[in-house]
Order: structure tokens, then C-alpha cells, then sequence
């Protein structure tokens, strides 16, 4: 999802394998995700999206002075948090050592690839796609 400072934004929704980057949306000055070579389309991720970063994540520093913050981990999952703040940022990236950094506060120009979208999403584009077709054995588990 989008946070909402990016509704008046063109955006739309991530796809696996994506190459994405972190820009600032001006005149807004708020930060997203745009897909390298497209500044101006902000790419929209689903709670539960999984990305993996080029290099080690940073994060901008509390205070202004500070150096970046070192997260540690490349891996991240997209979620949302403070959803009872409407005017709160809501989009969030949770690590596996725990640390859970709102995307507005990761350092701009860092380059993440879509890993895998949530479960049921990938067949569900696959269906709306023209022209693709499922073999027997992903209908199968479909079924299942």
C-alpha cells in the first residue's frame, strides 16, 4: 500500500522481481518506493511483501547531527503500523533481528528487489494478465 502523503501521487502495485528504489516525492518531500528509471510512479507494496536490499540497510539518524544507522540486515517485510493514526506514516519495512523502521525514515536512494508478493497475489496478476496460462499442476494446488 501507499502511505497516504503519496494519494495524489501516480502509483502502482509492486510486482515480483521488481527493481525498486527509495525517492522523495516532491513537492511533498515524503518518501517511497519508485521503480528504478520511473521516478515519477510511486510503487505501492502489500502488507506482507518481502524484499531483499543491495546492500546493508540504513536508516536516517534520530538526530540531525548523527550519522545513518546501520540496520543490519538486508531482508526486510513490507507491513503496516500505527494504523490508529490517521496522519501518522503508516508504511513500515520489520527485519529479522526484529527492528521494525518506518520507510519515511530509510536513507533515500537504496535499491530493494522484490522477493516474493503475499500469498495469492502472484496467481491472482497471473489470472488478470492476458494471454498467460497456469499449467495443470498450479491448478492443482490452487485447488488444494
Amino acid at each position: 500500500m501507499c502511505d497516504y502523503s503519496l494519494e495524489h501521487v501516480a502509483s502502482r502495485p509492486a510486482a515480483a522481481g521488481q527493481q525498486l528504489v527509495i525517492t522523495r516525492f516532491p513537492p511533498l518531500m515524503t518518501r517511497g518506493f519508485t521503480e528504478v528509471g520511473e521516478p515519477a510512479v510511486a510503487i505501492c507494496l502489500l502488507p506482507g511483501t518481502e524484499v531483499a536490499f543491495e546492500g546493508e540497510v540504513k536508516a536516517e539518524p534520530n538526530f540531525p547531527l548523527m550519522p545513518k544507522r546501520r540496520i543490519g540486515e538486508r531482508l526486510a517485510r513490507f507491513r503496516q503500523v500505527a494504523l490508529d493514526k490517521p496522519t501518522a506514516h503508516h508504511d513500515a519495512f520489520e527485519f529479522a533481528n526484529g527492528e521494525i523502521v518506518l520507510l519515511t525514515r530509510l536513507v533515500l536512494g537504496q535499491i530493494a528487489t522484490v522477493l516474493q508478493l503475499p500469498r495469492g497475489m502472484e496467481r491472482a496478476r497471473a489470472a488478470a494478465e492476458p494471454g498467460t496460462r497456469q499449467t495443470q499442476g498450479a491448478q492443482a494446488a490452487e485447488r488444494a
